[in-house]
């Protein structure tokens, strides 16, 4: 296995990760819709390169004849993921994406049993979303096994990129969420607050519908669980207010009108901008008798962290055998391949007060 094809590679993470894998002596086959935009960086960076859209079934799979791999980075994922996924579970070709949606993890996860038959590795969330914060549930869980709740936290700096931007647009016109008995529920914006003690400070946070809720329960089986995102106090006071206009934010022309500004305003965090930030994360598990188990995770800026992670990945289903079937990072990694990663140490303390 040496074929694999970055989609959307003319994107802000995709152009990065396309960098990265010329650098460490990868060749990639860059592919998107954009001509131009393709070509261009294509030729930047000596590598082949393929056009075509995600609409038509028939020549989506015949765009993937020879491939052994795709790492899927156009989004938004709520309406690319299906097309692409099922062309790669259609022609035998393994998965990945960088998501962090909770619809496209389930929406994955539903074709576990046809990736299965067809020996297809489906990964999603191969990046920031979800690679660390489901490696340190993972870790959290194999110190206190019992456990039947799940919070997790998490602060990165640095800025958003175009695409993240936009995602997050579409996911507020959701709301917020949460796990609660096994089952995922809706609950307000900024429904809950804490304070978290992450390795480098104590932060405010508020709930946040963040992939884990849909991850974490897969690698870990716990029934509750809560994820969290350092933000200030104004920002808490402000996603409260939302909940007032939030049937508003589903309105076609309100997304339209919010995604095209972004595409005008954003242009996500700059080489110099990504090395002056870094990403924390905090876990904590507890179990119906009392117990409870803490954890930290530092590193650096989430783009960094997903380069690596997803460049990770795509290099061991190259090289390794690995049977077919929906994976989280976690379960298809290990537990320990965010701390394998340059840059990132975790601290597990093994008790704490529930």
């Amino acid at each position: 296995m040496n074929n694999w094809m970055i989609y959307g590679a003319n994107g802000y993470t995709g152009r990065l990760l396309a960098a990265e894998a010329v650098r460490r002596g990868m060749r990639p086959l860059l592919a998107g819709r954009k001509r131009e935009a393709i070509n261009s960086l294509a030729s930047e960076l000596g590598l082949a390169a393929r056009i075509f859209d995600l609409e038509d079934s028939r020549n989506l799979k015949s765009q993937l004849t020879a491939m052994d791999l795709v790492m899927h980075c156009a989004g938004p994922f709520s309406v690319t993921s299906e097309p692409m996924l099922q062309a790669c579970i259609d022609s035998g070709v393994h998965y990945l994406d960088i998501t962090g949606e909770i619809d496209v993890f389930e929406a994955a996860w539903k074709k576990s049993t046809e990736a299965k038959r067809a020996d297809v590795v489906v990964c999603p969330g191969a990046g920031f979303d979800v690679v660390p914060t489901d490696c340190l549930a993972a870790s959290l869980v194999r110190q206190l096994p019992a456990a039947t709740h799940l919070v997790l936290a998490f602060e990165s700096g640095g800025g958003m990129s175009p695409g993240t931007a936009k995602t997050s647009i579409e996911g507020l016109k959701e709301g917020g969420r949460i796990r609660k008995d096994g089952e995922l529920v809706r609950v307000p914006l900024a429904w809950k607050s804490r304070e978290v003690p992450f390795a480098h400070a104590t932060r405010t946070t508020i709930t946040i519908p963040w992939g884990d809720l849909f991850t974490a329960w897969v690698s870990t089986g716990i029934p509750n669980i809560e994820v969290h995102v350092s933000v200030p106090p104004a920002t808490i006071r402000r996603m409260k207010i939302m909940r007032f206009v939030q049937p508003l934010m589903g309105l076609s022309p309100v997304q339209a009108f919010m995604k095209s500004w972004i595409g005008r305003t954003v242009r996500g965090p700059d080489e110099q901008q990504r090395k002056a930030s870094a990403s924390q994360f905090w876990g904590k598990v507890s179990s119906a008798d009392g117990r409870a188990v803490c954890g930290t995770m530092s590193g650096p800026n989430g783009y960094d962290l997903t380069i690596n992670a997803s460049l990770g990945m795509v290099q061991y289903l190259l090289d390794i055998d690995v049977e077919g079937g929906f994976y989280t990072p976690s379960l298809l990694m290990g537990e320990d391949f965010a701390v394998s990663l340059p840059g990132v140490t975790m601290k597990i303390e093994n008790s704490a007060a529930a």
